[in-house]
Formats: structure tokens, sequence, C-alpha cells
């Protein structure tokens, strides 16, 4: 956390994160566009934030796109604004809320790390393993076969399914690739995207990417981006390090 607090502390590393909330996914080039910064300083700036994993990459072809991830500020907000209310909690959840906010209707891909101390085939798991998922994931069970071609459901505990889709690539312990359709919520239920699973160990940890793909789903964007993945994966890391599901109100 201090890496996050270091990097929040800087007011140029803070416009490139206001770039990325105004429009996701930017090359170095367009974030250099009517900057006050040279291209050096970009640079050195985007280093310190994704070391701090508020900014995570992907490659597109030979260009580099840089995201926003909210999650880091997701696990200070869980850790601490629960136990104090003084101004302190108060501006941390409006800086919470502006991050994810980010992941509007206009973005066609939500990119989201965290780094979980835990071994890939314990991480894979949790995130097959119904009995996992019920205790981090909305208190839905995940139900499939985990073969290509064939359902996955996570299902509500009155039996009503939250969200399913059709696995698309299964490679246990490190990649899963699955469709994504919205049922808890009727007015997204036309909407189809889909969802990848990373698992790269990292030491004694894993770094777990997930990546949302919703270039047809632009109402699914704006819904899953605001208190969905990051808390998602916020309790999955406080699950898999402490053996205590997060407790989080929504």
């Amino acid at each position: 956390m201090d890496d996050v607090f270091k990097a929040l502390a800087d007011p140029s590393r803070r416009k490139l994160l206001d770039r990325l909330f105004k429009r996701d996914g930017q090359t170095l080039g367009e974030l250099c566009l009517r900057a006050e910064m040279t291209r050096f300083g970009i640079m050195k700036h985007l280093r310190v934030l994704e070391g701090a994993r508020l900014v995570t990459t992907r490659r597109a072809g030979r260009e580099k796109l840089h995201y926003l991830n909210p999650v880091p500020i997701r696990l200070i907000h869980d850790r601490w604004v629960s136990k104090y209310t003084a101004p302190f909690a108060a501006a941390l959840s409006q800086l919470k809320s502006h991050l994810e906010d980010a992941m509007t209707s206009e973005t066609t891909r939500q990119i989201y790390e965290v780094f979980i101390r835990t071994t890939p085939e314990k991480l894979w798991q949790a995130l097959t393993d119904p009995a996992f998922t019920r205790r981090y994931f909305h208190e839905t069970a995940v139900t499939s076969s985990l073969k290509p071609g064939e359902p996955i459901a996570w299902v509500l505990p009155d039996g009503k399914k939250a969200v399913d889709g059709e696995v698309i690539e299964a490679d246990p312990p490190r990649r899963l690739v699955h469709t994504w359709v919205v049922h808890y919520n009727p007015a997204l239920s036309h909407e189809r995207s889909r969802v990848t699973w990373l698992i790269e160990k990292r030491g004694g940890a894993c770094k777990l990417t997930a990546i949302h793909d919703l270039e047809s789903a632009p109402l699914t964007a704006k819904n899953v981006g605001t208190d969905g993945w990051s808390v998602v994966l916020s309790g999955l890391k406080t699950l898999l390090e402490t053996g205590e599901p997060l407790g989080v109100s929504l």
C-alpha cells in the first residue's frame, strides 16, 4: 500500500490517471498529446503507476495500451473505510468511486490486476469451486464442467442464475476464458461479453489478471465497473490470504 500512496501523492501522476479516467486504453503517444510533461517524464511516472498497480498494460500489435486498475484503491478502501469515520475516510471513498466510475459505457475493455499470496492451484480452485465462490463472488456458486463449449453459470442462493455463459478455453491452473451474460439485471441480459482469467506464479504469490472485453456490451461495462470486479477480486484476495470473507456491503 505504500507504493499506492506514494504514486497518488504526485499531482503529475494523478493527472495521468485522470487522462485514463476520461479514456482508458491509451498509448504512450496519446498520453503525451497536449501534456504538460516531456515524453521521458510521462514514461517515468507511468513506471511508478505500474509499480503501484494503478495502471496496467496490454500489447495490441506494436502498441502498448495503458489501462486504469482500481483494485489497489478498493483494497485500501476495504481495509480502513469501515473502521474510521474521519474526513480522510470520506475522501478516500470518493477517490475509490472516482476511479471505479471510470468504467463508463464507452469502455470496451476493463483490466484488473491483483497479487495474492497463494499457489496457482489454490487460486484456480477458488475461481472454479462453488464452495469458494459463494464466499466472495456475491454469494453465487459457480457451476461448470470447464470443458470448451460447455455452459458456465454463477447461481444465487435461491437457485436463480446471476450470470451465465459458455466456456471458450480452460487451461488449469493458468487460463480460463468464458462468455458473460448478466441475468441479475434483465436490462443487461441481451448483451454478451467475454471474461479472461490469467494466473501467473510470482515467487510465493500469484498475479491474477481479469480482462473483461465489452465491445458489444456498453450497459454491462458500466454495471460491472462500479463496485463490480474490484469487490470480487478484493474479496478473493482477502479470503485466500486470511481464510475469512471480506464482508463488504454494497
